[in-house]
């Protein structure tokens, strides 16, 4: 078990350790915030502009009909799922990350609201640590290294019986922040059985489902479909920050398991902000809109392949199967915080250490960290902008 320890903003983090450290060339060219800079679907300024008059209106707790219609639709083409029921199957959220904190209070008084376990694949997303601190639950943190593919081993974890008998909700990102690691159908599959098993909640962060760099990425909802027909112990969480270069917009939904749904919209409706009507106009042409999503698409290839041949010469990295990050072992350079400092001071591009996306125990040395090695880089500029970071990066090596 892991003791609770206090969550650090990674980015704080960053902060403290460059301290007043000028960058080595400038401008200075930031890859660590995960935030895209592609163009946006150029419609939504004019539903905002037209619908505008309804931020005058208190929104509801369930979709409007635009937006539900809008994302059920969107959940048919992307995973084959039709009869997906708006009313009672979607919520719409202020972005993934309000539903992934959110939900835990629901899952864990789903599970009769003693204390219990959340389970947390390690490094991971802030925000699932913060949920389950908030919400009472004993965050354990299951380490992803690559030698299980940057995925929790659920071989070992099926054989602690004890822990799962008290787990409240377990987390899953896929394609996974940091590395961009993608659970397969098979593994999908063992981990709901797991979840229905031991009756705990399965909250599987999809919100860079639509970054992918060879087959599409299967989704929790289609994989659940197709083991039992439903959606039992599972959500699927989502938004257009990734998918639509609107992470400014706040806009995202979780689906699935309609009687978590319906007592998770009782909960919201006293405790959590609601998505204002003109954004839930907007996102409901933004879901529908495919076009924006497969050009932001070709962009990300060409960055990924321009990383590879930029870098790879000098630096051995995996290429991932999703997202926009680059998740490199700095080991034989000194580890991931001395390389940012190198690099920054020297060239004048920042990145994130991999230690500040994970967990270690409380006194531990910081190489027990499974991230202490890596570092984080994101590839969210332009092309030409990518190209500079790359190649001061390498300069620098």
């Amino acid at each position: 078990m892991n003791r609770q320890a206090e969550i650090i903003n990674p980015f704080a983090r960053l902060r403290s350790l460059l301290g007043d450290a000028k960058p080595g060339i400038e401008p200075a060219i930031d890859l660590t915030i995960g935030a895209p800079k592609h163009a946006l679907p150029d419609f939504v300024k004019e539903v905002l502009a037209e619908k505008h008059a309804l931020y005058g209106n208190y929104p509801p707790i369930r979709a409007i009909p635009e937006l539900g219609e809008a994302i059920a639709s969107w959940l048919e083409r992307r995973y084959g799922l039709a009869g997906i029921e708006p009313d009672r199957m979607i919520l719409p959220l202020l972005g993934s990350r309000e539903g992934l904190f959110s939900a835990v209070f629901t899952a864990r008084e789903r599970k009769g609201g003693q204390g219990g376990v959340a389970l947390i694949p390690n490094p991971f997303y802030q925000v699932y640590a913060a949920g389950a601190q908030a919400a009472g639950l004993e965050p354990v943190y299951l380490d992803a290294p690559r030698e299980s593919g940057f995925l929790p081993d659920l071989d070992r974890l099926s054989q602690n019986r004890a822990l799962l008998e008290r787990t409240s909700v377990m987390f899953l990102c896929s394609p996974s922040n940091p590395q961009g690691a993608v659970a397969s159908t098979d593994y999908l599959k063992k981990v709901i059985a797991l979840a229905r098993q031991y009756d705990f909640m399965l909250f599987s962060d999809e919100c860079y489902s639509e970054i992918y760099y060879g087959e599409k990425p299967p989704g929790i909802l289609q994989v659940a479909h197709e083991m039992s027909g439903d959606f039992s112990h599972v959500l699927a969480f989502n938004s257009l920050s990734k998918r639509s270069n609107l992470p400014g917009l706040r806009s995202g939904f979780v689906s699935g398991d309609p009687d978590f749904i319906e007592k998770y919209a009782r909960f919201r409706n006293v405790s959590c902000p609601q998505l204002p009507l003109p954004v839930q106009h907007a996102s409901a042409k933004v879901w529908a809109n495919e076009q924006h999503v497969i050009e932001s698409r070709v962009q990300y290839h060409e960055k990924m392949e321009l990383a590879e041949t930029l870098l790879k010469p000098h630096i051995f990295f995996e290429k991932p199967a999703g997202g926009f990050f680059l998740w490199i072992n700095m080991n034989e350079l000194g580890g991931g915080e001395r390389v940012v400092e190198r690099i920054w001071k020297g060239c004048g591009v920042k990145m994130l250490p991999g230690a500040y996306l994970a967990h270690e125990e409380l006194g531990a040395q910081r190489e027990a960290n499974p991230a202490f090695d890596d570092v984080r880089i994101a590839l969210v500029h332009d092309l030409e902008t990518t190209r500079e970071a790359l190649k001061r990066i390498v300069s620098v090596f």
